[in-house]
């Protein structure tokens, strides 16, 4: 008797035994390939999904079309040497106290730091303090100025 393939996957042989189609031969390595590879693609919508990453020029879609405000999480030394142009300074340790942050917590906020490491911590503290609508810049001011966007020096370094 030939044996009876199943579309889940499992075959019975003539004895009647279930053969799982994961686990014979080498289809077990192909499956972990495809599960890592399709993990691997799957990673960005996830970080999106999550924690609300946008690239540069989402970011200055935003801005013109909700009126967006960009906050900029860096330590002050660093935001004096350079910061993405319109950029207000709220440096991470004293970010809940900042004056920087906007009144209205409906209003769209755009979290940056140099690098975009310690943007995604800014953010999930924002959704805490009640911000509806938090995004971190992916890739951070190095993104920013890598499009071609303005970056901005404090009048104290530009001299």
């Amino acid at each position: 008797m030939p044996a009876v393939g199943w579309p889940c996957g499992f075959v019975f042989d003539a004895q009647g035994r279930t053969v799982n189609f994961l686990l014979a031969d080498y289809n077990w390595a192909l499956m972990l390939v495809a599960l890592i590879s399709g993990g691997l693609l799957g990673w960005p919508l996830l970080q999106r999904v999550q924690g609300g990453a946008l690239t540069a020029s989402e970011a200055v879609m935003l801005i013109n079309r909700e009126r967006a405000v960009m906050i900029d999480v860096s330590d002050e030394a660093v935001f004096e040497k350079a910061h993405a142009a319109g950029a207000k300074s709220a440096p991470l340790a004293t970010l809940e106290g900042s004056k920087a942050l906007p009144k209205k917590k409906t209003v769209p906020v755009i979290v940056l730091c140099p690098t975009g490491s310690r943007a995604p911590r800014a953010v999930a503290q924002l959704k805490k303090l009640g911000y509806e609508s938090v995004h971190a810049l992916s890739g951070g001011t190095a993104a920013w100025r890598q499009a071609g966007l303005p970056i901005e020096k404090l009048e104290s370094q530009a001299a």
